[in-house]
């Protein structure tokens, strides 16, 4: 019979970490440990787990979190590569003469520009490069990152080439037992589990996330105008940009979730809506009357700017000199190859050649049955005694096709071989955080949903399914108003998209089932609500804010940020229960 206190322990990894991460602002790297540690003891404690299953859960997360790392370091290959050759700033010169109007700056850059990054390289990268553009072109540094930061969370979905959904739900659904047989029982494979997921993740973000480039526009002109007069006014005159840009953006990015794959919606909507967008405004068309501007800089409050002053760039992050891999004011606009200005078509093409080498390696056949096959596979199965496996089909995942496009992208631009160097150690370095943070999450994770899968484990499952059961009770037909509120506190705590849905999406899949919801529906909400939560994790905001040289100002974009969130997790909240009992409660 299960008691409070079976609960109360069962939680005790998930609530270390929030504690840790959220109450004293530890980062990932030494917060996560201990949380795995906690996991391991009371695995073996209460949950009785023999040590050969602790260490081959263990193992299992570090093989999902190699996958995750390969997507990540390819996908910061690229992004490094485009910054090293001065293509990203001709694509960001591209999107900045537009308009001078900060408004349509902010749809641009703030919207489209950073949906692409989050698409192309995820786990806070289009902050922390949009952010100190926005600077530069004369932002305040806070309404720079609150504007970079709302305007990408439709997007985070499928940051880094799909990775919340193909390795964030698909991987730990398929490592689990209980969810891989049911699944299989409902007739569908846990691939094709995902990819619906990914379909009704992209319903809910479609539905609600458009108007997200007016919610960026009405927060920034709202909160740093004219000090004096706040008003919403100068958001509404440019609502029809802002109202056909999210809609832009929408329709390809739904059609891709529905009838591609999970890789391609923020891909494909950003590039798509913003050529739509971007032809729009040169044919002059949807442009303000009247350019609108920040109040003059001696009238601006001190907690809007620090350490750099607008106008300025940062050197040491990202968007500043160091960060384009030491390109100089003389050279950054300039083709390396013959010091003309670079077409945006040439500045784009690595990213195109991208989503072609990811079309038709999955679709196909032969090509996709050739990079699938065994020696293409590393895998481990029946570790140390065990049921438990693990796999990575290294040529499949996104970061092969990743790094084949960044190659291909060094003769495009001829860039030399320092340039190629630097690009390759700046990836390096970043990667190192996310692969010690993400190591011992995944593993923590693993342990906590084999808890109850190896011989004599107790009647109450693992300690996910306990949890999930406890949480289902307590909540009952309310449960999906409250889905994406539980993968947006995954969020919060580990500041990512993949690992609230590594961490609570079987969670979400069992209580679902306690309930008789439908599960598609359900993990889809789970999957927008590790999106949304990123608008208040500590760890992205303090990144953001590093590039602008703003810390210590996080509690003030938190509390600003709750303002989208809250919108956006009633939004979701109404239409899963709308999905739920009355569109579709027949879907699996």
């Amino acid at each position: 019979m299960t008691t409070g206190i079976d609960v109360a322990v069962a939680a005790v990894p998930l609530l270390l970490a929030g504690v840790l991460l959220v109450g004293f602002l530890w980062p990932a790297t030494r917060a996560m440990p201990l949380a795995w540690v906690a996991a391991l003891v009371i695995g073996y404690t209460a949950w009785s787990m023999p040590v050969n299953w602790l260490a081959a859960a263990s193992a299992v997360g570090v093989m999902t979190a190699i996958e995750i790392l390969w997507i990540v370091f390819g996908a910061l290959v690229l992004l490094y590569t485009l910054m090293e050759a001065g293509a990203f700033d001709r694509i960001n010169r591209g999107f900045a003469t537009v308009s001078d109007d900060r408004r349509v700056q902010i749809v641009l850059i703030a919207f489209f520009m950073a949906t692409f990054i989050e698409g192309a390289a995820g786990f806070g990268t289009p902050a922390a490069v949009v952010a100190p553009l926005l600077l530069g072109l004369g932002f305040p540094a806070l309404a720079a990152v609150v504007a970079a930061i709302i305007g990408h969370i439709i997007a985070v979905t499928y940051g880094a080439v799909g990775t919340p959904i193909v390795v964030g739900i698909q991987s730990p659904l398929e490592d689990v037992a209980f969810t891989r047989d049911a699944i299989e029982a409902g007739g569908m494979t846990v691939q094709d589990f995902s990819v619906e997921v990914a379909a009704w993740a992209a319903t809910y973000h479609a539905l609600v996330g458009f108007v997200m480039p007016l919610f960026a526009v009405g927060m920034v002109v709202y909160f740093f105008g004219d000090p004096d007069e706040r008003s919403l006014a100068p958001a509404w005159e440019v609502a029809p940009l802002c109202i056909a840009s999210g809609i832009a953006f929408a329709v390809p990015y739904w059609v891709s979730a529905w009838y591609l794959t999970a890789e391609f919606p923020a891909l494909i909507g950003s590039m798509v809506g913003g050529a739509i967008i971007l032809s729009i405004l040169r044919a002059g068309y949807l442009l303000p009357d009247e350019e609108w501007d920040f109040p003059e800089r001696d009238r601006w409050e001190d907690h809007w700017v620090g350490s750099i002053e607008p106008g300025q760039s940062n050197g040491s992050n990202a968007g500043g000199a160091e960060s384009r891999g030491g390109v100089s004011p003389e050279t950054e606009s300039t083709d390396l190859s013959g010091g003309e200005e670079m077409s945006l078509l040439k500045a784009w093409s690595p990213y195109v050649l991208l989503v072609v080498l990811l079309v038709v390696t999955r679709a196909v056949g032969p090509i996709s049955d050739f990079i699938n096959r065994d020696i293409f596979i590393v895998s481990w199965s029946d570790i140390l005694g065990t049921t438990l496996g693990g796999s990575v089909a290294w040529m499949n995942v996104p970061g092969f096709w990743l790094l084949v496009s960044a190659v291909l992208a060094i003769p495009i631009f001829g860039m030399s071989g320092k340039e190629v160097g630097d690009a390759w150690k700046e990836a390096g370095r970043k990667i190192v955080s996310p692969f010690i943070a993400l190591v011992f999450v995944i593993a923590m994770v693993q342990v906590m949903l084999q808890s109850g899968a190896h011989p004599g484990a107790p009647e109450v499952g693992s300690m996910i399914v306990l949890l999930a059961q406890t949480t289902a009770d307590i909540l009952g037909v309310a449960y999906p108003a409250f889905a994406s509120l539980i993968g947006a506190l995954g969020a919060a705590m580990a500041g990512s998209n993949t690992v609230s849905n590594i961490t609570f999406g079987a969670f979400q899949f069992e209580a679902a089932t306690q309930l008789g919801l439908p599960r598609t529906i359900i993990v889809g909400a789970q999957a927008v609500g590790g999106a949304i939560g990123n608008l208040v994790a500590i760890h992205n905001l303090v990144a953001a804010l590093a590039t602008v040289g703003l810390l210590g100002q996080e509690g003030r974009v938190m509390r600003l940020n709750l303002i989208p969130l809250l919108y956006y997790a009633t939004g979701v909240g109404l239409l899963c229960l709308l999905f739920s009992y009355v569109l579709f409660p027949g879907v699996f």
